[in-house]
């Protein structure tokens, strides 16, 4: 068994004829350049492109194997250089009486995939788009990817927008058949304790992934995982912690950082108190006009008091992307990696004194500090990002 680490949601912003696919993520993440960042600067080892479905991105990807410049496994994913990739797909659901959730989707090789867009095609009305609504129930599409050797994975679940837990249902099974669930996306405003509040989630491995919209955000959350290989096949058996496959540890952002940790006030923009409970209003203005934070979600939902964290569940180490250390921009990040290699060098090998003689004692110690969990941070909320306190 090797140990690999993984981020299993990355989208892509363009094909490389131009073909809009993200309409939020970033022009240039493309599918060659998402493998490109992920292999050469970020040392992420197993990633999911989102969008595969994409019949435009499915031309990039079969230019690449025909080139050679990429290979198909034989137990599933696309190798370049030493990351392999998951084909993947972000898929909106909305059944009645509900609102919308979004649901990852993996195939195991290409023509899996273009299989199950030709299915996709006759339900959605722009198969080329990212994260679009299907017009058929969750379980139907549930039926679909696991019938064609695929698997699912609930995306961000607690976020306020399009999640199931955060818009969609208070009980995930009223949506989802739960025996055909691989595992379940955390998101970055929620971490395993707090989901361990909600008995239903107790069978499900957790997953930590990026959602990156840009090239810099890969990486942001990713897993460690125990693997025999880096194939689809693998990634199966240690999402179901099958024959010593598993996931070992959990790397996410502090919730608090989280875009949607807390509850926020659309019209006077105040983020409520981290001592304060689930509220109807602003406690500042008086507005119902509230956006509800992932913890307060989950302090509504919760079936229990106390957190519960099955023997099976891996350590949540509360990881700091480098883009969230203070000082330590584009040029200063470039440098690190012209002497550590990758960014998975810098957060988790390189030895302080090292760090220090490369960028100065200020940023050593932040990158200390942020292993070992210690910095101080400023909370996040209604789309806005937390953010690390600079030391005074």
């Amino acid at each position: 068994m090797n140990s690999y680490y993984v981020d299993l949601h990355i989208h892509i912003g363009r094909s490389e004829k131009g073909q809009a696919v993200k309409i939020s993520a970033a022009n240039d993440l493309t599918f060659f350049n998402i493998a490109h960042e992920a292999a050469v600067r970020k040392g992420m080892e197993v990633i999911g492109i989102i969008d595969c479905h994409s019949p435009s991105v499915q031309e990039d990807i079969m230019t690449y194997l025909d080139r050679g410049e990429m290979e198909e496994l034989a137990g599933g994913g696309i190798r370049y250089q030493d990351t392999t990739i998951m084909l993947g797909s972000e898929i909106e659901v909305r059944d009645p009486g509900m609102g919308a959730a979004h649901l990852l989707a993996y195939m195991p090789n290409l023509a899996v995939m273009q299989e199950f867009t030709k299915w996709m095609k006759g339900h959605m009305k722009n198969v080329e788009l990212s994260s679009q609504r299907i017009y058929v129930p969750a379980r139907t599409l549930q039926d679909e990817i696991v019938g064609r050797g695929g698997i699912l994975i609930p995306a961000h679940i607690f976020t306020p927008h399009k999640s199931v837990y955060g818009s969609a249902v208070q009980r995930m099974e009223d949506l989802l058949d739960l025996d055909q669930i691989s595992a379940v996306e955390l998101g970055l405003s929620s971490d395993s304790d707090m989901a361990g509040m909600i008995s239903e989630l107790d069978r499900f491995t957790f997953v930590t992934n990026s959602d990156a919209h840009s090239l810099a955000k890969i990486g942001r959350e990713y897993n460690q995982m125990r693997l025999a290989a880096p194939t689809f096949e693998e990634l199966v058996k240690a999402l179901h912690r099958q024959e010593g496959r598993g996931i070992t540890a959990n790397y996410g952002l502090n919730p608090r950082l989280g875009k949607y940790h807390r509850t926020y006030c659309s019209v006077c923009e105040a983020i409520l108190d981290e001592s304060e409970g689930t509220v109807l209003r602003c406690a500042d203005c008086g507005s119902p006009k509230i956006i509800r934070g992932v913890m307060d979600r989950i302090m509504a939902l919760a079936d229990r008091d106390t957190a519960y964290v099955p023997p099976y569940r891996p350590p949540y180490h509360f990881q700091i992307p480098l883009q969230f250390i203070p000082g330590l921009g584009p040029k200063k990040l470039d440098q690190l990696l012209r002497r550590f290699g990758t960014e998975m060098n810098v957060l988790h090998r390189a030895a302080r004194e090292d760090l220090a003689s490369e960028i100065g004692e200020d940023i050593a110690a932040y990158l200390v500090q942020a292993r070992e969990g210690t910095l101080q941070l400023e909370v996040g909320g209604g789309g806005r990002y937390g953010k690390v306190k600079n030391r005074s």
